[in-house]
């Protein structure tokens, strides 16, 4: 019983640890710069700018429990994808909640002795949530 309790537990981890930020170029890329060096923007900035990729990701594989970590975790990974990609920009276009499914375990006992019987039986399960995003990676000119 013990046994199959942690392979459930490794495997819901290992599963939670999967993690991908996609980009579509919609633009030219340019050298890569660091991830401290981008801004996000939540407007179409006032100077011109120049539209690089669009970006999604998600808060999976973040061991963020809150709202605001889950969040921040989108974040760094849009200014990191987008930092690979040259931009000093992301035009944040959302952020929203997604079911991610359930992490369960369960167990159950059962004796029979002359002429009964007597049975029962515990479970847990859980339901887990991440936060998905999008924007679009945007070099602003510095001018």
């Amino acid at each position: 019983m013990l046994r199959l309790t942690l392979t459930l537990c490794l495997l819901a981890a290992l599963s939670l640890t999967a993690c991908a930020t996609s980009h579509v170029m919609i633009g030219k890329a340019r050298p890569p710069i660091s991830a401290d060096m981008v801004q996000i923007y939540t407007r179409p900035p006032t100077t011109h700018y120049e539209e690089i990729a669009r970006l999604d990701t998600s808060s999976q594989g973040s061991f963020s429990f809150t709202a605001q970590g889950k969040t921040d975790a989108v974040i760094n990974r849009l200014k990191t994808e987008a930092a690979k990609l040259g931009a000093n920009g992301v035009l944040l276009q959302g952020i929203g909640d997604e079911s991610s499914g359930s992490i369960g375990t369960g167990g159950g006992t059962q004796s029979y002795s002359n002429g009964g019987a007597i049975g029962g039986g515990i479970g847990l399960n859980i339901g887990t949530t991440r936060k998905v995003g999008g924007g679009v990676a945007i070099f602003v000119d510095p001018k």
